[in-house]
């Protein structure tokens, strides 16, 4: 599955939600907002919201690819929505995903490798195309591995592995850009992945998405000042390729 594909791959749910905030689990495939790269009526997460509650303006305050699915916040007020906006800024909220890499990662690690900032020659049309590379940070951990006897290109077999990654900054594809770095690009990446493990796993497990999920938030709610940790479940596609591999137990279900 692309970045552009027109078709989620569940629909949305609730998470949480209070009178200030709404957690939202987004499909793969989902928009958060309207684009310009899509037609004029594909659905998005914002819509989606807005035909649940109708009296509100709902506010984003943070962004996830359409390819990932997830945990996405919204605030239902402006003074929530700059708090938590931040929140985001200052680096106060704990973000937990989980991806599926080429070839096995034997030890837990940390990727500091600035990045160049992605223009967008609409969205950004008014930004500096030629700004220096931004700091970013990502640190990752192998939670399984697992080794198909399917052969692609010049080797016999193909590797895998399940990782828990943790972004510290909130760059453009930074995981995906990161992850791909250390020469361990995620499977279903069709930006910065590699096709020949992407159409492995279409024709042989039947799976059309980015294996990157979103599945933990954890921060201070930004007005009673608990702390607040939701997660996410992996959709049903996902979790019976996983369970296939024998990592039963590693993910949220």
């Amino acid at each position: 599955m692309s970045d552009l594909s027109p078709e989620p791959t569940a629909e949305p749910r609730i998470l949480y939600e209070d009178e200030w905030l709404i957690a939202v689990d987004k499909p793969a495939g989902l928009l958060v907002h309207p684009s310009w790269i899509a037609p004029a009526k594909t659905p998005h997460l914002v819509g989606w919201l807005r035909e649940r509650y109708p009296d509100e303006k709902i506010h984003t305050v943070h962004r996830l690819d359409r390819a990932t699915s997830g945990i996405i916040l919204f605030a239902r007020n402006k003074e929530t929505a700059h708090k938590l906006q931040t929140a985001f800024a200052e680096r106060e909220v704990d973000k937990t995903y989980l991806c599926v890499a080429r070839g096995w990662i034997e030890e837990a690690g940390e990727i500091d490798y600035a990045l160049s900032h992605i223009h967008d020659r609409i969205a950004d049309a008014k930004a500096d195309p030629d700004k220096p590379p931004q700091d970013a940070i990502t640190t990752y951990k192998p939670l399984a591995r697992v080794e198909l006897p399917i052969p692609v290109g010049k080797y016999p077999v193909a590797r895998y592995c399940l990782v828990e990654v943790r972004p510290k900054t909130g760059r453009k594809h930074q995981i995906r850009r990161h992850m791909k770095h250390i020469f361990h690009p995620l499977v279903g990446d069709t930006k910065h992945g590699e096709g020949r493990h992407n159409r492995l796993f279409r024709e042989e497990l039947g799976l059309h998405r980015l294996l990157l999920m979103a599945t933990e938030l954890e921060m201070k709610h930004p007005e009673t000042g608990e702390m607040l940790k939701i997660q996410a479940p992996v959709a049903d596609d996902v979790a019976r390729i996983f369970d296939s591999f024998g990592w039963q137990g590693l993910y949220p279900n």
